[in-house]
């Protein structure tokens, strides 16, 4: 089997952890009675996914712009700017959401936290069209909860899909999953899609995380001038958060893929293209004519949009000082 391609999972590491499989079995304990309760909360860096937001803000009763602002940091994703976001902590690592009775949101809380002390990764072969669902083990010193001493006479051994049902972790990753997919479908498509521009990656926070934000931006008379929404599905949208989330995937792989997936008023977007090509054109005309007043190695009559070579340069200043030479030799 190929190496599977896991550089965009959210930790620091020399080796590729081993994969498991819903199969997988296992014997895992975590309550007051651990000498490691909390411990896990203290050392926090919890990455959170689209609908981990969504259940935070909505069980905190924050818009999604208030809960980023005060629960969360931003963290660059890859190489090209895409911004993902954890939880806050304090000067200590400390998890702001903690009590010292536990989590103050456990009701609702990160799918990381949820699966922990396992992770779920989107995994693609080199040579698969289609990427799979696996998981991997986090091992961390503090944690006890593997050892026996630490088991309650209710703690049984089970599969890693035992543990998901258990743990309530399956609907999360319905939501999140296609988040996942989007950033290694980027990540394979490589210099394809290339480098996103400044706007999509503004465009890929809003439609992911900042939904209340994004609610606003979609429905504006400019968004509805160019793409075609019936009245059934921003009804469904303003109403249902995890709605909007599948709408704003399915607006990212428009975006950043070129999919058709949101119907689009040719009439108006053919319109807008040429009216971008105009100013597109004048913005060049303007730089060509700056350009040619002040750098002498540029003069688009002769070189169109290149710049003159150093050879010629050299030429232009050589005949200029025989120029002067000359203009010094008939005084």
């Amino acid at each position: 089997m190929a190496k599977p391609d896991v550089s965009h999972l959210p930790y620091e590491s020399s080796f590729v952890p081993e994969i498991l499989t819903e199969d997988h079995r296992t014997k895992f304990a975590c309550h007051p009675g651990v000498s490691c309760f909390n411990a896990c909360c203290k050392q926090a860096d919890v990455m959170l996914a689209p609908y981990d937001v969504i259940r935070l803000k909505q069980h905190l009763k924050m818009t999604s712009g208030e809960f980023l602002a005060e629960h969360t940091v931003p963290w660059e994703v890859d190489s090209d700017g895409i911004i993902g976001v954890k939880l806050k902590t304090n000067e200590d690592k400390h998890c702001l959401l903690m009590t010292e009775k536990g989590c103050s949101v456990y009701d609702d809380r990160p799918a990381a936290c949820r699966y922990y002390p396992f992770g779920l990764m989107g995994v693609k072969h080199t040579e698969a069209k289609t990427d799979e669902q696996s998981y991997f083990r986090i091992e961390e010193e503090h944690c006890k909860g593997h050892e026996e001493e630490n088991f309650l006479p209710e703690t049984i051994e089970m599969t890693l899909g035992e543990y998901r049902k258990n743990q309530q972790v399956e609907e999360y990753d319905k939501y999140n999953l296609d988040w996942i997919r989007l950033m290694l479908k980027k990540k394979s498509a490589g210099p394809s899609v290339g480098k996103p521009s400044p706007e999509s990656l503004q465009i890929l926070f809003m439609a992911t995380y900042d939904l209340d934000r994004f609610m606003r931006f979609i429905s504006s008379p400019n968004f509805k001038s160019v793409y075609i929404v019936d009245d059934e599905t921003y009804n469904k949208i303003e109403n249902d958060d995890v709605a909007l989330l599948e709408f704003g995937y399915r607006f990212l792989r428009q975006v950043l893929f070129g999919e058709k997936t949101i119907e689009l008023r040719e009439d108006v977007v053919k319109q807008r293209s040429e009216e971008r090509q105009e100013i597109w054109k004048a913005r060049h005309e303007a730089e060509m004519e700056y350009a040619s007043f002040n750098d002498p190695r540029y003069d688009p009559e002769v070189m169109g949009d290149e710049v003159m070579r150093d050879d010629m340069l050299k030429e232009k200043e050589a005949a200029g000082n025989k120029e002067n030479n000359a203009e010094g030799t008939d005084k």
